[in-house]
């Protein structure tokens, strides 16, 4: 009687039809068993070609009968080869109606006190608001928020976000200490994205805001793996040099097949506090131009304040800690501009759009 090592080798001797290499080197040989009532030979066939694969069995039970210590009969078994699972394209949210990104082309232009004062503008018109603080390396939403506490998990091993001032907040800086680097490859974010995405209790949520990092990288592209974005918002500031970096936002937010809802520009004047002269410190305007010659639309103009900047330093962003003041006012103003734009986003989704941005 042989043994299976033995049947195996007699098998390297079984020529795949229409090639040199044999079928135990095609992988289609997945075992092999040998007992006083005969042989069986278990075969996975790498093609739906029924003529080839019997081709195959008679090859396989000639070359078993012929081993001069054979006895019994040969048993071919067709093993059904495994199906190779379907690409999982990006996925909703549970509970979250939309998902809005803030991004900018470079870093310096203040998207991240955008992206925190315009979720908080929107939470004051009513919504169901989440912060998620995608800058992994530069996670500065906590500070912004006045948020010192670290994540903790909940039951399942799943995150629980932070509450502050109506919102849910998520952040890597949830996780380190005030001087701890981040010095992580690219799979390491990854993984941390997935987790923040698809692991964290955000509960019922009407907007999912997500800081980008600035520019394009490792962040942007497990996004576009993992989730459907309703629509994007690119910061900018008024100079003109900055429409390079626009250009850069929107074809990013087109590779990561989302409508661009449009455009923002940052520290577009300075409104002296004690006089109330105007002064256009970057110049002005040059969102407004870089919107029409990019071929989206303008939302509106945030100006440079003081007042900002020290909000976001005592961890209570101005929407939050002065309502009435004239910035807080532009940041409900685009928070309704926006979600006008994500309406119409969400209603023409099933629609293709070539250039992926909203008239």
């Amino acid at each position: 009687m042989p043994t299976p090592q033995e049947v195996l080798e007699a098998l390297r001797r079984v020529r795949y039809p229409g090639y040199t290499r044999d079928i135990v080197s095609f992988g289609m040989v997945k075992d092999v068993q040998v007992s006083s009532s005969g042989t069986a030979v278990h075969l996975a066939p790498s093609t739906a070609d029924e003529e080839v694969v019997r081709q195959i069995e008679a090859a396989v039970r000639e070359a078993v009968a012929a081993m001069s210590d054979f006895a019994g009969p040969v048993t071919v078994v067709r093993e059904v080869a495994p199906q190779p699972q379907a690409r999982r394209g990006p996925q909703p949210i549970p509970g979250v109606e939309t998902v809005l990104a803030v991004a900018s082309g470079k870093g310096g232009v203040g998207k991240s006190t955008v992206a925190t004062n315009l979720a908080l503008a929107l939470v004051t018109l009513g919504q169901r608001v989440g912060l998620l603080d995608a800058d992994v390396y530069g996670p500065s939403v906590p500070l912004m928020l006045g948020i010192e506490e670290k994540a903790r998990p909940a039951e399942g091993s799943r995150l629980v976000p932070a509450e502050k001032h109506g919102l849910r907040v998520i952040s890597m800086g949830m996780f380190l200490g005030d001087r701890t680097p981040v010095i992580w490859r690219g799979p390491m974010v990854t993984k941390l994205i997935t987790e923040f995405l698809r692991n964290v209790v955000w509960g019922e949520l009407d907007t999912l805001v997500l800081d980008l990092p600035p520019g394009t990288g490792d962040v942007q592209l497990t996004l576009t793996q993992q989730v459907k974005i309703t629509g994007g918002i690119i910061v900018t500031t008024p100079q003109d040099v900055a429409l390079a970096d626009v250009r850069r936002g929107i074809a990013m937010f087109q590779q990561m097949k989302a409508p661009v809802l449009g455009l923002i520009e940052n520290m577009s004047y300075h409104v002296c506090p004690n006089c109330g002269t105007r002064a256009e410190i970057f110049a002005h305007g040059g969102g407004h131009r870089m919107a029409d010659e990019a071929g989206i639309p303008f939302l509106g103009e945030i100006p440079l304040v003081r007042a900002v900047r020290e909000a976001g330093d005592r961890g209570l962003p101005l929407v939050a800690a002065d309502p009435a003041h004239p910035a807080s006012r532009a940041f409900r103003e685009l928070a309704e501009r926006v979600l006008v734009r994500l309406a119409a986003a969400k209603e023409s989704a099933a629609e293709p759009r070539g250039l992926d941005v909203l008239p």
